[in-house]
C-alpha cells in the first residue's frame, strides 16, 4: 500500500519538482514544471502548485489556480497544469492530483472548477472526461474549456 501526498513546493523539493518530466509525446500538451513554477512565482496569491509524492518519491505535479476576480470565468477556479511523470502514468497519480485541487476548490467555497486542454490525439481530453469534466463549448487560444461541478 502506497501513501500519496500533495506537498507545497519548498526549497527542499523544488529541484525534484523541476526534474519531473512527462512522456516525450506529451511535451506539446503541457509546460515543463519549471515554467509552471515561474508562473506561480509571479502570481503567488493565485497559483497553487503542489508536488505529488508516492511514499516520498515525486510522481506528479499539479497547479491549481484560484482567482475569484479573474475577468474570464474559467480562470477563477481550476487546474492550470498537470504533469505526471514518464513511466508512472496509469497508476492513479493524475486522478489524485486533480482531486487534490478539487478538494482545495471545495474548501475555498467553489461550486465548479475548470481545466483547459488541447484537442488532439494523444492529449489529455479522455482523462479529463473520465474524471467528470465536460466541455463548455468555449475555447481559449485553441484549447477546450472543460468544467466540473463540485
Amino acid at each position: 500500500m502506497t501513501t500519496l501526498t500533495a506537498e507545497t513546493i519548498t526549497p527542499a523539493n523544488v529541484a525534484a519538482a523541476c526534474q519531473l518530466a512527462v512522456e516525450p509525446h506529451q511535451r506539446d500538451f503541457v509546460a515543463p514544471v519549471a515554467v509552471s513554477l515561474a508562473e506561480a512565482y509571479t502570481q503567488p496569491a493565485v497559483a497553487w502548485p503542489r508536488l505529488i509524492l508516492d511514499d516520498g518519491e515525486p510522481v506528479a505535479f499539479v497547479m491549481g489556480g484560484f482567482d475569484p476576480g479573474a475577468e474570464l470565468d474559467f480562470f477563477r477556479c481550476g487546474i492550470w497544469r498537470l504533469n505526471v511523470g514518464a513511466g508512472v502514468q496509469g497508476r492513479g497519480y493524475g486522478r489524485f492530483a486533480v482531486e487534490t485541487v478539487l478538494e482545495e476548490a471545495r474548501r475555498r467555497g467553489n461550486t465548479t472548477a475548470t481545466v483547459l486542454w488541447i484537442p488532439a490525439a494523444g492529449g489529455p481530453e479522455e482523462f479529463y472526461l473520465k474524471l467528470g469534466f465536460r466541455p463548455t463549448g468555449q475555447t481559449f487560444n485553441g484549447e477546450v474549456v472543460g468544467r466540473i461541478e463540485l
